[in-house]
């Protein structure tokens, strides 16, 4: 008897939840879950933006060895999809017009900021459109070059026909180049600038992601 007692005491002594305790504790745990998702999905964001730019810096990495092997073999350096150095691949001549649509000097009615803009036309793939593994969004206006050296088949032989594919669901990674043999001046300081003969200048690469190309984006110049 004094032993079932004394289990009945311990029994006694064990104390649960009560329902208020429960209800507050379940309001706290939704709180809490309501403020830290944002925090967690911007972590998420920023995880794949520096994913991408990582990958990006492969891709000028890659092209820096094409340019300077072409240097070697062709004497004079060229990017993927150039005929010659002083060659432009896509819709802009110069460093003035396409900084009109990515940058910090692209205003928002001009900036190409989003997978879809219109603004894709004047870029090519890097790695092909159609790529098995890496192809580009429904809704993307980015075309492949066409030149008589493809862009995309030269980018890949330096991946060994591995494509890149972007982190992001609408990502896919595109380029341009800005044409050497010119460069821009203003020899008045008025914002007026003139095109100059340039036999040193460099062409100059752009390579970024079309999930927002005015912000993800690298420039290369040799």
């Amino acid at each position: 008897m004094i032993r079932f007692k004394t289990i009945k005491k311990k029994f006694k002594s064990i104390k649960g939840n009560s329902l208020a305790e429960f209800a507050v504790t379940t309001a706290m745990m939704a709180t809490l879950a309501t403020t830290a998702a944002p925090r967690f999905s911007g972590i998420g964001e920023g995880a794949k933006e520096k994913k991408t730019l990582s990958e990006i810096d492969k891709i000028v990495i890659a092209s820096s060895n094409f340019f300077n092997n072409k240097v070697t073999t062709e004497g004079r350096g060229r990017f993927p999809g150039q005929e010659k150095y002083d060659v432009q691949i896509g819709g802009y001549a110069s460093e003035i017009q396409l900084l009109t649509v990515i940058g910090d000097d692209a205003a928002e009615e001009t900036s190409f900021n989003g997978y879809d803009n219109a603004e894709g036309s004047n870029w090519r793939s890097i790695f092909g459109t159609t790529d098995a593994s890496a192809g580009i969004s429904d809704g993307s206006n980015v075309v492949n070059d066409d030149g008589s050296l493809i862009g995309h088949d030269e980018f890949l032989a330096e991946f060994a026909n591995n494509a890149i594919k972007s982190p992001y669901q609408d990502g896919h990674y595109i380029y341009i180049v800005l044409p050497g043999g010119v460069d821009y001046v203003d020899p008045d300081g008025d914002g007026t600038y003139v095109k100059v003969d340039c036999n040193d200048c460099s062409p100059i690469l752009y390579v970024a992601d079309n999930e927002d190309p005015s912000k993800l984006f690298k420039k290369y110049q040799p």
